[in-house]
């Protein structure tokens, strides 16, 4: 099996947070992806780096946020994210890394 360098390009990094580590009980993992990242393309990479099988993948498009951090307005960056269901019996762990 060889590991394409596009595929590093399209999951950007895993998400850890309150909600992500409760979808991993119903075998779920969240990933930070690339804007441009379609379905077919993120279950490709998922499958080929942590060799597993996907299931299904949904995405969600975060739109930035306007912040004032000391009187200064700013606008945080628009984020896409990947909901990877996993097959029964596979599983990843994202606190390794890869």
């Amino acid at each position: 099996m060889t590991i394409d360098a596009k595929h590093y390009d399209v999951i950007v990094a895993p998400v850890i947070t309150e909600k992500a580590t409760t979808a991993s009980e119903h075998n779920q993992v969240v990933f930070k992806v690339a804007p441009k990242a379609t379905k077919p393309q993120i279950k490709e990479a998922v499958e080929k780096l942590f060799d597993v099988k996907v299931k299904s993948v949904n995405t969600i498009v975060r739109k930035g946020k306007t912040k004032v951090f000391r009187g200064t307005f700013g606008t945080q960056s628009d984020s896409k994210r990947a909901i990877v269901t996993l097959e029964e019996g596979h599983r990843i762990d994202v606190t390794t890394g890869l």
